[in-house]
């Protein structure tokens, strides 16, 4: 009888040895880099992500797709900033659409592809002719579904508008700046004040940057005009892509009157120094964005390294 009770009495402190053990290691843990405020996920009107400069590197696509899966499983629209390959090849299209096939139960149902310079790219080919030009755009088209390198979407009754160069670099294939005709620009006016309400964010989206910590490098060949355009609605939150800079560099500029938002590179990032610049090929980045009422709160993601970079509040 003895015994028994004395083994009943070595159970019982094994076992509250145990609990205090797992109640000491649970009050110091540390949350998932992964995790985000589920209140806030609950209470968002909206929630989508931002890719840029994926450039045809599956890997890391697909490391992103599934680092923004475990932060929000349920988010509504994932946008593509142009740079979706390295070249504007059939190849390429195929190859990354094949990692959006294989990823499908991962990702939104609604995800937004843009231009960028390097799709109208064949490093094969010399200057592009009208006609490559044509081509690289209808390789977009079928990529994208869209009719136009420029183009909008509502997301459950925001304003997405994507903007895209129409130049096709048809004088040198190094050229990277954007350019936007005159018809784009009008067109741009007309979405900004289509259902417009103050307060609430405006969404627009254009591979090239309007500034940077490059020294010397601008993005926007109609740069002027489309400032001027912007600066008339304060609502606008204008994402661009293009350079690669890190997001603990570049990241929000606000009261411009508009906002401007670097979104990172997928592919590589760069760190800048001056009119130099270093390329690192382990970083990985982009955004995920929450809406709540007028109120966006915008966050920078390292997916090589599942952390946070920066979260920034927007609000007009």
């Amino acid at each position: 009888m003895k015994k028994s009770r004395i083994v009943v009495l070595i159970i019982v402190v094994i076992t509250l040895i145990a609990a205090l053990v797992f109640s000491m290691n649970n009050s110091n843990a540390i949350p998932s880099s992964s995790s985000v405020n589920e209140d806030a996920v609950s209470k968002a009107n909206l929630t989508f992500s931002v890719l840029g400069d994926i450039h045809g590197n599956t890997g890391k696509l697909k490391i992103a797709i599934g680092d923004l899966y475990s932060i929000n499983s349920n988010m509504d629209a994932m946008i593509l900033n142009g740079d979706n390959v390295d070249e504007g090849l059939e190849a390429q299209y195929n190859s990354v659409e094949e990692t959006f096939k294989n990823n499908k139960s991962l990702l939104p149902k609604i995800i937004i592809k843009n231009i960028g310079n390097h799709d109208y790219y064949d490093y094969s080919k010399g200057t592009n002719s009208p006609v490559d030009v044509e081509h690289f755009k209808k390789m977009y088209y079928d990529f994208s579904g869209e009719k136009s390198v420029y183009h909008d979407k509502w997301v459950k009754g925001y304003h997405f508008i994507s903007l895209g160069s129409e130049s096709g670099n048809t004088k040198e294939l190094g050229t990277v700046n954007a350019t936007l005709s005159q018809a784009q620009l009008m067109w741009l006016k007309e979405k900004l004040a289509e259902n417009y309400k103050m307060g609430k964010p405006i969404f627009v989206f254009l591979h090239q940057h309007l500034s940077t910590s490059i020294k010397g490098w601008v993005g926007v060949v109609q740069r002027k005009e489309l400032t001027e355009i912007l600066s008339k609605y304060p609502e606008v939150i204008l994402f661009t892509s293009h350079t690669h800079v890190l997001l603990s560099v570049d990241n929000v500029n606000l009261n411009q009157p508009y906002t401007t938002v670097h979104t990172g590179a997928v592919t590589y990032a760069i760190l800048p120094d001056g009119y130099k610049i270093e390329r690192l090929y382990n970083e990985s980045q982009g955004l995920y964005v929450e809406v709540i009422g007028n109120t966006t709160t915008i966050k920078g993601r390292d997916f090589s390294k599942k952390t946070w970079v920066f979260s920034k509040d927007i609000s007009k």
